[in-house]
């Protein structure tokens, strides 16, 4: 890289760390509260993998979210003490243990999703046509070059196995 686009890119990533500063202050406790109802990631996640499934097993958690079994089985035990989920056993088979939305975790959700769209709604309506067809395209580069990190990411991984002999 050139001293040209080394300037640029560290003036790109000058604004990017201003805009976050700035907007930062915007997305209060209260407002980021708001939004995501004090769920965490995994917990939003879990809540969308039950919205497209109704019913999911601990295996199919674990893997959607990317964390080893033990992990998810700590996650869904706390969104079950709170009364999110449920956990009931399987009719075609009792050793399988289903995950559920309780009533309270249903309605949660549903106040995640109207609260997601009043702001998304708020957002947008405040761009163009033209600026809107300019962020589509803009969200599918990043999500391309996102796709690629994670390739790269994941190829680097295979590589870096390390074997050990055993004598």
């Amino acid at each position: 890289m050139g001293l040209k686009e080394q300037n640029s890119a560290e003036e790109n990533f000058r604004q990017f760390t201003d805009y976050i500063d700035e907007i930062k202050e915007l997305l209060s406790s209260d407002l980021w509260g708001n939004i995501f109802l004090n769920c965490s990631k995994n917990e939003v996640l879990i809540f969308w993998l039950l919205y497209q499934k109704k019913e999911v097993n601990m295996s199919e958690i674990a893997e959607y979210i990317h964390v080893p079994l033990n992990t998810a089985t700590g996650i869904v035990g706390r969104m079950e003490k709170g009364g999110l989920i449920e956990r009931t056993r399987s009719e075609q088979d009792k050793r399988i243990v289903l995950i559920r939305f309780s009533e309270k975790g249903q309605a949660q959700f549903n106040r995640l999703i109207a609260e997601l769209m009043s702001y998304m709604t708020k957002i947008l309506s405040e761009f163009t046509p033209e600026e809107l067809k300019l962020m589509e395209g803009m969200m599918a580069k990043v999500k391309d070059v996102l796709k690629n990190e994670k390739k790269k990411e994941e190829k680097d991984t295979v590589t870096k196995v390390r074997r050990i002999t055993i004598d």
